[in-house]
């Protein structure tokens, strides 16, 4: 075998001495191998810097930069600046826009849109009798004006930020670590879509308001963002902290910037330029970091030991401690420590020279000036991008929080672009660019596109026509309870789901890491363990079985019903449930099946199930 690796058997040199033979040959190899090694070693660094190069050109952090409006034919389609990019493509690809949905659909779509519920039989009425030119416009400002907006905006942060009030984990009794006032932040995020708060002040307050002299008080429960991370026992373990360290890694860097930052906790990323020591350098400002509960609605001086046992009066936020630089954990392994790394942010956002936070703060201030500066690419990419998936389905890029070689391309990198300049340069304000989105041409259209097209492009890369999406399970609650007339809107602390008295939105609900209510399991509300870049959509028997037999549903639909079971008029009854459910009237096939089975079935549960009925039909459960 050493003969292939060019070294000559010496066997029988100096008198046949097969010790001084076997040395020599290891020597011999040992060179040879160590020679090999090193050329090997050149390579890979020759071969590691071009890659940096090449990274510098990567899409998603060349500076953004303003995009011209492209030329289009069909002058007339187009609504928004937005508009001008989509039709450019399909033009391009010879391919048509859909034709604009009716305007009931395209009330009822904008309304689940903008607040996550439907619209009533009368809003849609008074909507329709609109004969103003500016009626859908005005419609949509008023929505974007509605506190609902904050309530629906906060069902994508919340599971960005796996939010969730408890842990997964529990001994006993010990509930030591959970989260009983996490609503405070949850509230906190609905506020500042309401408000319009600024994207660069939503960043900097939940990463680092505290250390920020000009927060507000109640802004102080912004760093819940962080404070409600995992807490795991045995956390004075320095193998335990690592773990919440990438925890907190992950989340902010995935959330805010869409890069696996946390692939480089044991090894320089393997395809992204991100190296073992940015990842390090990041989590040394976490470990710099403390979750703590602090006093919100009482003076800390004045909370007793009962109020601090049972988290009373208190906000669960992160403050600074004592800040540590972290030495590199070789191979993700805490008792082997390699050189320490100051606390700083990527290098691959500083052309591939590292970035040290020079501060005698724990670092977070400066994480949160570096993802907000609007010289960073990708914050407002990443955030351009989430709310374009909110509205139309899926993102421009489908990896939404993968920006890196291994994510998703975008589909129109150009229009992605000029939302991300004209988002920044116009102050980063949210509402703005969501009104933009839903008053394009590109939102306006049907859902049912040419066949032909339909057949060409079956996952509707370009946009030739609006994407059918089924409701989230926050949207299907909530109008379930709407329809029925117990909807409250209300939040504070959170009510478990399944608790009889809870008619709140969905978004004031308890969410749990330790175990998700089963509603929320069984339609696909994202693991609250980790953050969820998107949620998954499946379609199971479960869904129905539970949608028809829980006890909730039949309960909405039994007081629905106690509003109708009066009507002598069976025919008029009919139309009202079915413009108290689907807020339209029914056709002349539906009303004459209603009438058969009331006829053939005249016992007292009749208006309950067609109600129930109603309630769990597609066009329940489905956006056009």
């Amino acid at each position: 075998m050493l003969g292939y690796l060019g070294v000559p058997c010496l066997a029988g040199v100096h008198g046949g001495s097969k010790t001084l033979s076997y040395v020599l040959v290891f020597v011999l190899t040992a060179a040879r191998f160590a020679s090999a090694q090193s050329a090997q070693s050149a390579l890979a660094n020759t071969e590691a810097a071009t890659q940096a190069e090449h990274s510098l050109d990567f899409w998603s952090v060349k500076p953004i930069q303003s995009v011209p409006r492209p030329s289009v034919r069909q002058l007339d389609w187009v609504k928004q600046p937005l508009d001008y990019h989509v039709l450019a493509t399909l033009e391009q690809k010879a391919m048509t826009p859909a034709e604009e949905a009716d305007s009931r659909t395209l009330a009822r779509r904008v309304f689940y849109d903008l607040t996550g519920l439907p619209p009533t039989y009368q809003e849609l009425e008074t909507f329709l009798g609109d004969r103003h030119p500016d009626a859908y416009r005005r419609l949509v400002d008023r929505l974007l004006d509605s506190p609902r907006f904050g309530e629906r905006m906060a069902s994508l942060w919340l599971h960005l930020s796996r939010y969730a009030e408890d842990q997964a984990h529990q001994v006993g009794n010990d509930i030591k670590h959970f989260y009983p006032n996490a609503y405070r932040y949850r509230q906190w995020v609905i506020d500042a879509f309401n408000q319009d708060m600024p994207y660069k002040d939503f960043i900097r307050l939940q990463l680092a308001g505290d250390l920020y002299d000009a927060t507000h008080r109640e802004d102080l429960v912004a760093t819940g963002f962080l404070g409600l991370g995992h807490k795991f026992y045995n956390r004075g373990r320095l193998d335990v902290k690592a773990e919440e360290w990438a925890d907190q890694v992950d989340t902010v860097m995935r959330t805010f910037q869409g890069l696996t930052v946390a692939c480089a906790r044991c090894h320089d990323h393997k395809f992204d330029p991100i190296s073992v020591e940015d990842y390090h350098a990041v989590a040394g400002i976490f470990a710099s970091t403390e979750l703590v509960n602090v006093a919100y609605d009482k003076p800390e001086d004045q909370l007793t030991k009962e109020d601090r046992d049972a988290h009373r009066h208190t906000a669960h936020v992160v403050q600074d401690k004592n800040p540590e630089d972290l030495p590199i954990f070789l191979r993700g392994n805490v008792d082997q420590k390699g050189e320490k790394v100051p606390r700083g942010f990527l290098s691959w956002l500083n052309e591939g020279h590292p970035i040290a936070f020079d501060t005698l703060e724990s670092g977070r201030r400066e994480l949160a000036e570096a993802i907000a500066s609007p010289d960073n690419p990708l914050t407002a990419r990443v955030y351009m991008n989430r709310l374009w998936s909110l509205f139309f389905g899926e993102g421009l890029v489908k990896t939404t929080s993968n920006f890196g070689k291994l994510g998703a391309k975008p589909s129109h990198p150009e229009l992605l672009d000029d939302l991300a300049f004209r988002f920044t340069a116009s102050g980063g304000l949210t509402k703005p660019m969501v009104r933009e989105m839903v008053l394009s041409a590109t939102y306006r259209q049907a859902s049912v596109g040419d066949p032909v097209q339909v057949a060409n492009d079956p996952g509707n890369q370009w946009l030739a026509r609006m994407n059918m999406r089924r409701m989230t399970v926050e949207m299907w609650r909530d109008t379930i309870l709407q329809v029925s007339g117990n909807l409250q809107h209300r939040g504070g602390a959170s009510l478990e789901l399944d608790d009889q008295a809870n008619h709140r939105r969905t978004v004031f609900g308890r969410i749990s890491r330790l175990q998700l209510n089963p509603l929320l399991v069984s339609m696909d509300y994202p693991d609250a363990n980790v953050h969820a870049a998107d949620r998954s959509e499946t379609t199971t028997p479960l869904q129905k079985l539970q949608a028809m037999n829980s006890d909730f549903a039949v309960e909405q639909a039994t007081h629905l019903a106690a509003d109708l079971s009066d009507q002598e008029d069976v025919a008029h009854g009919v139309d009202l449930l079915f413009r108290r459910v689907l807020a339209r009237h029914p056709d002349d096939t539906e009303l004459e099946m209603a009438l058969d089975y009331f006829q053939a079935n005249p016992h007292s549960k009749r208006w309950v199930n067609l109600a129930h009925a109603l309630m769990m039909s597609n066009e329940m459960l489905y956006i056009d």
